[in-house]
């Protein structure tokens, strides 16, 4: 198993050469560049053994840091690479800056404007997980789509009744889908083929209640499994609010806390911090970022009214907030603000 790296940037004087990977699905554009300028680039199958057995063959005793832009591709040439024994940096797509005035882009382009970058000392990689929480984002990630299609199923089930006129079953907010709803829809009479739309809608509801319960007992399995994850789930749950789905969703997004330097990071890391526009003595701040990924950023906002119930404390924190920002947008504003300051009471 290799040891992952810990730091974030290069230091370009400490390495030879540096190497700009542009990837995509089928092929890997490489260029290699110096402290003396360029010096070849070429094309490869996307097959990190290729790439490692040419570098060593040609430049053995070359010390050598490499870059790609995250993607689709994933983190497994980072991985081949460092197992290797090499430098390697993961950085976002945003990283790479383009002048306006450049109308042409290609892979072998991107590639050599990634070296040149590198060497420069510019960029700043992103954390890369390792494998046990890139394999618990996976299982989150499979839990969202069946939460997605069973929402997505249910809003078809009323427009479908909308449609056809029929009243859907007179129940609470609370009962809106409890089984007695379900005995209901299943009980309508109307037209043969509604019937057919109706019933296999429902069957498909069904199943994805069913999926639901196998991929969360999974979760909690995996995460038993790792006494140190168990730990942290247990911790995140004590704050108020977090119960266990938004503690998992929080745990795969952040991957692990001791790479974290600031409690502020999480903020960042979920969209959660202001933007700001000033100059000299003006201050303009405007809303939050909306950066990172959007379904913890939203899980943790729905925590945050269940966390204001519960502790006094944000609860005043809550409603101060509230009244500074008079507008329709008050409570909004307020609660966005209730959900940074659950961030910083992860990591306090």
């Amino acid at each position: 198993m290799f040891s992952q790296q810990t730091h974030f940037r290069i230091k370009p004087l400490e390495f030879d050469l540096f190497c700009g990977m542009d990837v995509d699905k089928k092929s890997i554009s490489v260029t290699f560049v110096s402290h003396d300028g360029f010096v070849k680039s070429f094309r490869i199958p996307y097959d990190s053994s290729n790439l490692i057995a040419y570098v060593r063959r040609r430049y053995p005793d070359k010390r050598i840091a490499f870059v790609y832009e995250a993607g689709p591709t994933g983190f497994g040439l980072y991985d081949d690479l460092v197992a290797a024994g090499y430098v390697c940096l993961v950085i976002a797509p945003t990283q790479l800056s383009r002048s306006a005035a450049d109308r042409v882009k290609t892979n072998r382009l991107d590639s050599r404007k990634l070296a040149e970058d590198l060497r420069g000392g510019r960029f700043k990689g992103i954390h890369v997980p390792n494998r046990h929480y890139r394999d618990l984002r996976h299982l989150v990630h499979l839990r969202e789509i069946v939460v997605r299609n069973q929402a997505a199923t249910k809003v078809r089930i009323k427009l479908l009744l909308l449609l056809e006129g029929i009243r859907f079953p007179a129940m609470t907010a609370k009962e809106r889908w409890s089984p007695a709803a379900f005995s209901s829809l299943y009980s309508l009479q109307t037209g043969s083929e509604i019937r057919f739309k109706l019933d296999q809608y429902l069957a498909t509801l069904q199943f994805s209640k069913e999926q639901l319960q196998i991929i969360n007992k999974e979760l909690l399995r995996f995460c038993k499994e790792d006494p140190d994850l168990w730990h942290c789930l247990d911790l995140l749950c004590s704050i108020p609010g977090i119960g266990k789905v938004v503690s998992l969703y929080l745990l795969a997004r952040i991957g692990d806390w001791r790479y974290l330097t600031s409690c502020r990071q999480i903020a960042h890391l979920l969209g959660l911090v202001p933007v700001e526009h000033s100059t000299g003595d003006r201050i303009r701040k405007g809303a939050i970022s909306r950066m990172g990924d959007a379904t913890t950023r939203s899980k943790l906002v729905e925590s945050s009214w269940m966390a204001i119930r519960k502790d006094p404390e944000l609860t005043d924190f809550y409603q101060r907030i509230k009244a500074r920002n008079p507008d329709q947008f008050g409570g909004r504003k307020a609660i966005v603000a209730v959900a940074r300051k659950l961030v910083l009471l992860k990591t306090v």
